[in-house]
């Protein structure tokens, strides 16, 4: 059974269709990527199937829960890293944990053994009583995958979770990634601009333009399906969607990236 599943999931503003009848199917332990241009339905995706957003029509289910009918079940099982900035930075990594730890209930006599295994788990042991106002941007984002996964979630959803930072951070939290996958059996559904990224980490990518999947497969499938010798994810992405990477983000979605990659830079 698919750890995550949606059958024609369809998300309206309006008369707008941000998500039009998505389906897609994600298996235990898989790492799973959405490619696409901005304003093309992937952050919307990833706010329905973590019942941010009410689905508009169709359905999903995560870990065998429906997301409209069981949402509370549906937030006890996963993690959530948006692309905004969601750790405090005027408590240290500790504080920011233990509210996580709160919040899901960890009980209170295994409260601090498991937040320290976080932090060791994200080599963050060291900078626990720091300030996250004091963390670099790669720290940040591995407290914040932290924090996700402080109560072992079967689904993890990572919206951009590389966005602002520099080569060395970023590949630092790819192999974050890969370790949870590889230790935990984490099913992993992220989005990314970042061609590179999605083909060193994604078992399978959908590509996503205008609200519909227009290609889905493995990296190899995809760049074969080009019909060219050689073909690299940069071109599987512009022969789908145009290359119009930025061509439909709004003033709003272009200051919200800029201000997260200001803060993490």
């Amino acid at each position: 059974m698919p750890v995550l599943k949606t059958e024609a999931i369809t998300r309206c503003f309006g008369s707008l269709k941000a998500v039009d009848q998505v389906s897609i199917s994600i298996e235990a332990g898989e790492v799973f990527g959405l490619l696409g241009p901005n304003g093309a339905g992937k952050t919307t995706m990833l706010k329905m199937l973590t019942t941010l957003l009410p689905i508009t029509s169709g359905s999903a289910t995560v870990a065998g829960f429906d997301v409209s009918r069981n949402a509370g079940d549906v937030r006890r099982c996963i993690g959530y890293v948006p692309q905004a900035i969601s750790a405090d930075d005027q408590l240290t990594g500790y504080e920011n944990l233990l509210i996580i730890a709160k919040l899901y209930d960890i009980p209170r006599a295994g409260r601090d053994k498991s937040i320290q295994e976080a932090l060791e788990y994200m080599g963050l042991a060291d900078s626990a009583e720091r300030l996250v106002a004091d963390y670099s941007g790669g720290m940040i984002r591995r407290l914040e995958i932290a924090q996700s996964m402080m109560h072992r979630p079967q689904a993890l959803f990572l919206d951009e979770p590389t966005l602002g930072l520099d080569p060395g951070a970023r590949v630092a939290v790819w192999e974050h990634i890969e370790k949870m996958r590889a230790d935990m059996c984490t099913t992993i559904l992220l989005t990314t601009h970042s061609m590179e990224e999605a083909e060193s980490l994604c078992d399978r990518i959908a590509i996503m333009d205008a609200g519909k999947v227009v290609a889905s497969g493995t990296p190899d499938e995809l760049k074969a399906s080009v019909g060219t010798d050689d073909a690299t994810m940069d071109d599987v992405f512009i022969h789908y969607t145009g290359g119009k990477l930025d061509a439909s983000a709004s003033y709003r979605e272009t200051w919200k990236r800029r201000r997260t990659a200001h803060r993490l830079g």
